[in-house]
């Protein structure tokens, strides 16, 4: 029988909140078993590019990643948000180390094609290094990974943390039994915007297209769901939507992704 692993993500709003980013670290430092926490922090890069002076451009609610604003993400992602992480981790005894893709060769990537638009140094996952991962975990280390990838010929890149962390959670699948987690502000995937409990506990293949078609799942909804399924495809165990209370032993209410 395989160990358990939980991959979790949170989203960049809740790190920028102190108040709910402490309780988020409480909720996953008591998480049983091997572990690892990849996150983003869009808002603090925002932040951070104003002060700079630096525009932040955006197209269908995606960021163009331009030379200037992949410092900006460096510095944001990989500096800021990751060592008050692993720093609050430590805090609470979790030994944490926070990586970017390009450390221990951990996550490589090829920038993303132009299509219709170019969103700039932006990069699609090709390859996790397992070996380091588990490696890691193995050794009760817990691996923080920010948003940011390489292409192992000296380039980073912004990159979906959505993404990444069903792709850690696939490549892991074949060692471990995967618990994937998207923690956001919401409880779930809620049927209305409007009223915080009307979360939809269940949402299967079918469903899943039922709900598109009456427009209740769309705009930022529509990738997260995606590499949901994408990862379930690829031998994930479990995956789930909801808020930080969900990684904790509190009964809450949260969506669960099946095929």
């Amino acid at each position: 029988m395989k160990q358990k692993v939980s991959i979790v993500k949170i989203g960049g709003n809740l790190i920028e909140n102190e108040t709910i980013l402490d309780e988020f670290i409480s909720n996953f430092a008591e998480l049983e078993g091997p572990k690892v926490l990849i996150h983003g922090g869009g808002k603090l890069a925002t932040q951070l590019a104003g002060k700079l002076s630096i525009p932040t451009q955006m197209i269908e609610g995606r960021r163009i990643t331009d030379a200037e604003t992949l410092k900006v993400i460096i510095m944001a992602y990989g500096g800021l948000a990751s060592k008050t992480i692993v720093a609050k981790l430590q805090g609470k005894n979790c030994n944490a180390i926070g990586l970017s893709g390009a450390d221990l060769n951990l996550i490589r990537s090829v920038k993303r094609p132009v299509k219709e638009h170019d969103f700039g140094f932006v990069g699609d996952v090709e390859e996790v290094n397992t070996g380091a991962l588990t490696l890691l975990l193995e050794n009760d280390i817990t691996p923080v990974c920010c948003a940011i990838t390489h292409n192992k010929n000296g380039q980073l890149f912004n990159t979906n943390a959505d993404t990444i962390a069903s792709e850690i959670a696939r490549a892991l699948s074949n060692h471990y039994e995967t618990h994937l987690y998207y923690c956001f502000e919401k409880r779930g995937v809620l049927r209305d915007l409007k009223d915080e409990d009307s979360v939809i506990e269940q949402i299967n293949a079918a469903s899943y297209k039922q709900l598109l078609g009456e427009g209740i799942i769309a705009d930022g909804m529509l990738p997260k769901l995606h590499n949901c399924f994408n990862a379930l495809k690829e031998n994930v165990s479990y995956v789930y939507i909801g808020s930080i209370d969900m990684i904790s032993n509190r009964q809450t209410k949260k969506t669960t992704i099946t095929l």
